[in-house]
C-alpha cells in the first residue's frame, strides 16, 4: 500500500475545503452535479475519442498501482537468483525445472523456461529485452492517458463556466440570482482545475514511476538469468546484480 498516495489524497481535500472555510465559504458552493457532469463527462469522452480501446482498458486497470503498487524487491530477487545459480551449478539447468513451476512472475518464469530449455545467453536476452520493451512502451502509453485528461479536463471547466454564464446573462432582469448565479457558474471551473492539478496529472506521474521501477526489475531478472546461463560463480553473479540497488 503506498501511504503517500493516500495522504496526498488527504491533504489536497482537506486543503481545498479548509480554505474554503476559512474564507467564509460554505460546503455547498462547491456541490454543484452539473458542473460535475460537464467536467468529467466532457473529459472522459475527450480521451475516448483519442485512445484505442485496448490502452484505456489497461489505463482503468494500472489505476490501482496509485494507491497499491506491484511489489517486486529487488534484495529479494538477487537472494532468488543466485539460490538458482547455485543448483544451476551443482545440477545443471534441468534442475531448475521444479523452480519453473513454481515462479508466480510470469515474466521471470518465461526466462527461466527458456534458460532450462537450453537457449543461448545472447538468445535469452534478446526475447526477454524484447517483451520489456513492448511492456514497457504500452504501461507508458497507459499512464499518458491521464496526462491528456489531466489537460482537457481544466478547458473542460472553462467550458462549464461559460454555460453557467449564459444562464446568468439570461436572468439579468432579477439582480438578486446574479451573485450566486456567477459563484456556482465559476465552479465548474474548479472542478476542471482542481481534478487535472490535485489528481489526473499527479497520479500520471506515479504510474510512469512504477512502470519504470518495474523494468528496472526486469531488467534485473534479465541479467541475472543470462549469467546464470552463461555459468558464472554464484558470487560473482551476485556483486554484479548488487549494482541494480538504488
Amino acid at each position: 500500500m503506498d501511504l503517500l498516495s493516500f495522504i496526498g489524497v488527504i491533504i489536497a481535500f482537506a486543503a481545498i475545503l479548509g480554505g474554503n472555510w476559512l474564507e467564509g465559504g460554505h460546503l455547498d458552493t462547491l456541490a454543484n452535479g452539473p458542473a460535475m457532469v460537464i467536467v468529467l463527462g466532457g473529459s472522459i469522452g475527450a480521451v475516448l475519442l483519442q485512445t484505442p480501446l485496448r490502452v484505456f482498458l489497461r489505463t482503468m486497470r494500472m489505476l490501482g498501482m496509485v494507491f497499491v503498487p506491484p511489489k517486486h524487491g529487488l534484495d529479494e530477487s538477487i537472494v532468488k537468483l543466485v539460490e538458482w545459480s547455485k543448483i544451476a551449478r551443482k545440477e545443471g539447468l534441468l534442475g531448475l525445472e521444479k523452480a519453473v513451476e513454481f515462479e508466480p512472475d510470469l515474466f521471470v518464469r518465461k526466462g527461466m523456461q527458456l534458460l532450462v530449455d537450453g537457449n543461448e545467453p545472447d538468445e535469452i536476452r534478446h526475447t526477454l529485452e524484447v517483451e520489456l520493451d513492448s511492456r514497457e512502451r504500452f504501461d507508458l502509453q497507459a499512464s499518458k492517458v491521464l496526462d491528456a485528461m489531466g489537460g482537457y479536463s481544466p478547458t473542460i471547466g472553462i467550458i462549464g463556466a461559460v454555460m453557467g454564464l449564459i444562464h446568468v446573462m439570461q436572468n439579468l432582469s432579477d439582480p438578486s440570482k446574479l451573485g450566486s448565479g456567477i459563484a456556482t457558474a465559476f465552479v465548474a471551473t474548479i472542478y476542471g482545475v482542481g481534478l487535472a492539478n490535485l489528481f489526473l496529472l499527479p497520479m500520471a506521474n506515479k504510474l510512469k514511476a512504477y512502470v519504470l521501477q518495474e523494468s528496472h526489475y526486469r531488467e534485473l531478472v534479465i541479467e541475472g538469468l543470462v549469467a546464470i546461463s552463461e555459468g558464472e560463480n554464484p558470487r560473482q553473479i551476485e556483486t554484479r546484480l548488487q549494482g541494480f540497488l538504488r
